[in-house]
């Protein structure tokens, strides 16, 4: 038996790092798991993956920022699956550059990526979660939106924003037992730490308590707590999972 036994959970960007580690630990908690992104083709190894551990899964290529394809995926899931008892808002990029370098298309394809994708995602599993009388909302959002970082403006107010989005729908989804929660990442083991010069490793490190980096698996940890009954009385807050850098 698992926490999640046969609930239906939509991933966004579940098709590698951390989308991919949140998906699995989904489904061995007892999730079918339905899965969304850009590419099909690393979604479907995904779903393979999903699939071994006996559970049912399914993807599609959607453009989180475009109102009616992500209307269409939620249509879909329901009619395939039923319901949607969680959604987890992964989907994210960057386009990193300082303030006065910046293009207007970098901060627009930002923002609209990594906070209008989680808005029009939550807007459309509201409806039928409210139908249910139940549900958990969780945005995956990121330490730089608590304390932002060079380099990062464009990619803190889209973290930060999510923060804020997950607050004011907690409060007004509480009253239909829809619970809004975010978890934000630290430093997280991926080809790009791989990539930093050993200098570099070693003082980024050096900023962590804990002294390693995070692993995709500790942050779908916090999300299957989260989605669980575990967490039952918890909504509108922020889990920070970054080994003590920032407390």
């Amino acid at each position: 038996m698992g926490k999640l036994d046969d609930k239906i959970a939509i991933v966004t960007g579940g098709g590698s790092g951390i989308g991919q580690s949140i998906a699995l630990s989904l489904a061995r908690e007892g999730c079918h798991v339905a899965l969304c992104g850009r590419r099909l083709e690393p979604l479907q190894e995904t779903v393979r993956q999903v699939e071994a551990l006996g559970r049912r899964a399914l993807a599609l290529s959607v453009d989180v920022s475009r109102g009616e394809a992500v209307q269409e995926f939620v249509d879909t899931v329901v009619k395939e699956f039923g319901r949607v008892d969680i959604l987890v808002n992964n989907a994210g990029i960057t386009r990193d550059n300082l303030l006065i370098r910046m293009t207007e298309e970098q901060w627009d394809e930002v923002l609209t990526t990594n906070l209008k994708g989680a808005f029009l995602f939550s807007k459309a599993v509201a409806r039928p979660m409210m139908k249910q009388r139940a549900g958990s909302i969780i945005q995956i959002s990121s330490i730089i939106g608590l304390i932002g970082n060079a380099g990062q403006c464009n990619y803190a107010a889209s973290k930060a924003g999510l923060i804020a989005l997950t607050q004011s729908m907690a409060k007004e989804l509480a009253s239909r037992n829809i619970r809004v929660n975010a978890v934000a990442p630290g430093f997280i083991v991926s080809q790009m730490t791989d990539a930093l010069p050993e200098e570099l490793r070693t003082r980024m490190l050096g900023e962590i308590p804990l002294g390693r980096f995070g692993t995709g698996e500790d942050i779908a940890n916090a999300v299957v707590f989260l989605a669980s009954e575990d967490a039952s009385y918890v909504t509108g807050q922020v889990l920070s999972v970054n080994g003590g850098m920032v407390m």
